[in-house]
């Protein structure tokens, strides 16, 4: 499995040095996840970062009710784990499960902060992915979930991710939204018969 698209998006952050770049191409390992199979399961300790070269991955909880909930998705060249979980070296609170056939590429996350360590440049990327993906992007998302109703987060999400909405199936927007499929299909009723076009 190349790794070309993953520097290339690495370099969307920083200016990768080759010895850098060396040095963490060294810990990256290529994996294939069928259809469901877990990345993380909840209560494990994980120790690892994948990128996704293909496929598509979320992260998820069971609910008080023993409903699934979807936190986060995480599509093609974009970086999964259990952050917390992995950084304070607990058990994730959190499952991430390959919802579409994947491969990716893993790397040891200790491995890497020794990385961190020898080469500027990858600390300025772990720093800039860091607050753009789990501090400036979650930050909006959070507060919507607690002021917004799900129509409003529903027609936001096709907005904002149109693509990706195509690609997923009902009932993973629907615990993603925090509501039954039953009333998913109500609110893309709704939203069909108040188009421009249908009026």
């Amino acid at each position: 499995m190349s790794t070309q698209a993953f520097f290339a998006k690495v370099r969307c952050y920083v200016d990768l040095s080759m010895e850098a770049e060396n040095a963490w191409s060294s810990l990256l390992r290529p994996r294939h996840y069928a259809k469901d199979e877990p990345f993380v399961r909840a209560g494990d300790v994980p120790t690892k970062f994948a990128f996704v070269v293909e496929g598509l991955l979320c992260q998820h909880y069971v609910g008080p009710e023993g409903n699934l909930i979807i936190k986060y998705f995480f599509p093609e060249s974009r970086i999964t784990a259990s952050v917390s979980a992995t950084l304070l070296a607990r058990p994730s609170l959190f499952g991430i499960t390959a919802i579409e056939a994947s491969s990716v590429l893993e790397y040891d996350f200790a491995a890497f902060k020794s990385l961190v360590s020898l080469f500027p440049d990858v600390a300025a990327f772990y720093i800039s992915y860091m607050e753009r993906h789990w501090i400036i992007e979650k930050e909006p998302e959070e507060i919507a979930f607690r002021h917004d109703d799900a129509m409003q987060r529903y027609v936001d999400f096709i907005r904002r991710e149109p693509d990706l909405h195509r690609r997923l199936k009902q009932h993973h927007i629907a615990a993603w939204l925090g509501i039954t499929p039953e009333s998913l299909s109500r609110l893309r009723k709704t939203i069909a018969m108040t188009r421009p076009d249908r009026r």
